[in-house]
């Protein structure tokens, strides 16, 4: 009857970082940090395991002699994120008999 969230973006920070990346071309670190409202650290780590799955790309350069981290959501990522969407939006809509 339901469909499976997918228990990646089941947790609301990695949804949040998803949410702003399916919106935009690409942002960086600190954008997505601000927006968030994530610590430097655990936006790293939950960054991390949304790459490995494939879902987010992240490219590291230098602007002005900093680093800059910069994420785009990959083609992945967004089908992953929109069947997520499309899942919720099915447990949201059951009719009650």
């Amino acid at each position: 009857m339901f469909n499976q969230l997918d228990p990646l973006l089941h947790s609301q920070l990695r949804l949040a970082i998803m949410s702003l990346l399916v919106s935009v071309e690409h942002a960086e670190f600190t954008f997505i940090q601000e927006k968030t409202r994530a610590t430097p650290g655990n936006l790293s780590v939950q960054l991390n395991k949304l790459k490995d799955a494939g879902y987010v790309a992240v490219t590291k350069s230098f602007k002005k002699n900093y680093p800059l981290t910069t994420c785009k959501a990959t083609a992945k990522g967004i089908k992953a994120f929109e069947g997520y969407v499309q899942a919720l939006q099915e447990y949201l809509h059951v009719k009650k008999t």
